[in-house]
């Protein structure tokens, strides 16, 4: 019997990545997962078909968690197909990079909906449907330690996340809801590869930075999902769980 079994998980952004390594993770533990998509419905169909080849259960769900009506039809998508919500994780975001100068309301706008409105939505959504037992996950970033150059707009948004991570586990805490953020430093992924950071100039610099001397993995984040997900971090809430290989 895996860690989650009997726990229904939605994961946001979960189609590629990180997102759909924690789905994975989730249901090889036994979780019944909700794998939501914004645009890749095919990346989520095969995250999907993955898990259910390995014997797990999972769904395929889009919908834009910006937008508060489809980030409610998320969360419901879990209890009209498992009857039930325990785990929320919260991995749907985006990243650009640029000088201050170049910095738009365009540029803010898109990020701050998707990486912070868009968790907070989510969130509102979930807490009707989560008792006493369940568990926030909140993907947040390693740039709030490291402050990089030229990422002012999106390391506000991880900043935000850290903030929430900390205002929702006192507010949820009363009612047995724990609230816990994992924060990576640059993982290797279809993202950092398409936006060209894999092998860029920014990627060797962080590694020389990194004590463990690389760049990360998504299977070094998904453990850490499954193990705040579980009764192992039972007395874990409001913490920012750095996942940097050292780098802060």
């Amino acid at each position: 019997m895996g860690k989650l079994t009997g726990k229904v998980a939605v994961v946001t952004g979960a189609s590629k990545g990180i997102g759909a390594a924690v789905a994975k993770a989730l249901a090889a533990e036994g979780a019944a997962v909700v794998v939501n998509y914004a645009s890749s419905k095919a990346g989520a169909d095969a995250v999907v078909t993955s898990i259910t080849k390995a014997g797990g259960k999972a769904v395929a769900i889009g919908g834009d968690v910006s937008k508060g009506a489809e980030a409610q039809g998320i969360i419901e998508a879990a209890i009209k197909n498992y009857g039930r919500l325990d785990i929320l994780v919260n991995n749907s975001g985006i990243y650009e990079f640029a000088p201050i100068e170049a910095v738009t309301e365009e540029l803010f706008h898109k990020m701050f909906n998707i990486n912070v409105l868009g968790l907070l939505l989510t969130t509102r959504a979930a807490v009707k449907h989560l008792g006493e037992g369940g568990c926030i996950i909140n993907i947040g970033s390693g740039v709030t330690r490291i402050t990089p150059a030229n990422s002012t707009v999106y390391t506000g948004t991880k900043g935000a996340v850290d903030a929430i991570t900390g205002v929702l586990a006192r507010e949820l805490g009363p009612r047995k809801i724990r609230v816990n953020s994992i924060n990576p430093g640059m993982v290797e992924t279809e993202g950092t590869h398409s936006g060209g950071m894999i092998g860029s100039d920014l990627e060797k610099a962080l590694i020389t930075q990194t004590p463990l001397g690389r760049t990360g993995r998504v299977g070094d984040i998904a453990p850490l999902a499954v193990f705040l997900a579980s009764d192992d971090s039972g007395w874990l809430t409001g913490e920012l769980l750095l996942a940097t290989g050292g780098i802060r």
